[in-house]
């Protein structure tokens, strides 16, 4: 499968039976009320079912939606429908924000057939394309048997490692805004400072993006990148706010054929909140 899919594609291929078409929006505390799964009932995809990013995490860390223990994924995502056979669409309600969370998470737990939506449900329905409301029919359960890749996880300490090092050892780059990378815009999540890890570099995830909400293409997305100092041979750590935009970033590498990026998964908000990380500012 390709990492992105048109409107085109995913309206050939829905219904058939190795397909899932996931909704995985996630409205940011700031945006309440908005609720993806409310929004999901009014209008989605037909055949699509809600994933709830919540879910797939680790429901006892008091961090948002960090990575889950493979067997909690297998469980989330079996009673989803998703057996290892089976291709995945994954999409969001803003078009491209959320739904490269889906896309990482699936292969960093080792499904490769996962594919994000370009310009997820705006374009769709600007495309006077089907829509359908209300609850899906409940999926038939499946068995899912993961397969973690941990290349493709950052944790706090390996995030520690590469700022002692002055960034030699990695590039981090930031998907936040320009303005919570400096320090000068507030963070959406109550006391929470804004600001960046020393030797960071921003990459707003909304730069990689068409005026449509679809990724631009891989020269565009390539030169973006290698204007922060990314290339070939340097490995590559995304970050954002809760590890959710990072993944839009990695995707973009990838897209770029750049080294595929680790994500940082606890992010700004696990950096922000321990002591002794060091902060920067503009």
């Amino acid at each position: 499968m390709e990492h992105l899919v048109s409107t085109d594609w995913l309206a050939a291929e829905l219904g058939k039976p190795d397909l899932v078409v996931l909704d995985c929006t996630k409205y940011l505390p700031n945006e309440a009320p908005l609720d993806g799964l409310t929004e999901f009932r009014k209008a989605h995809i037909p055949g699509a079912r809600f994933a709830d990013l919540d879910q797939l995490a680790d429901i006892e860390d008091p961090l948002p939606h960090m990575v889950p223990t493979p067997a909690r994924f297998a469980r989330v995502v079996g009673a989803l429908g998703i057996s290892n056979g089976m291709r995945v669409v994954a999409y969001d309600q803003k078009g491209l924000q959320s739904s490269p969370r889906i896309w990482w998470l699936m292969r960093l737990f080792g499904h490769e057939a996962v594919a994000v939506l370009d310009g997820g449900l705006p374009k769709w329905k600007a495309e006077g394309r089907a829509l359908e409301s209300g609850e899906p029919a409940a999926a038939a359960p499946a068995t899912f048997v993961p397969d973690l890749i941990a290349r493709r996880l950052a944790g706090i300490g390996d995030v520690k490692r590469i700022v002692r090092q002055g960034g030699g050892e990695a590039l981090i780059l930031d998907a936040r805004s320009k303005g919570r990378f400096d320090g000068t815009a507030p963070e959406p999540r109550p006391g929470l400072s804004s600001g960046h890890m020393p030797g960071a570099a921003s990459l707003p995830f909304t730069e990689l993006l068409n005026a449509d909400g679809t990724m631009k293409d891989a020269a565009a997305i390539r030169a973006l990148f290698e204007a922060r100092g990314a290339d070939d041979a340097r490995p590559l750590v995304t970050s954002c706010g809760t590890g959710v935009t990072a993944c839009v970033l990695a995707l973009g590498a990838v897209r770029a054929g750049l080294p595929e990026p680790a994500v940082y998964d606890g992010s700004w908000t696990e950096w922000a909140s321990r002591p002794e990380t060091p902060k920067a500012t503009a």
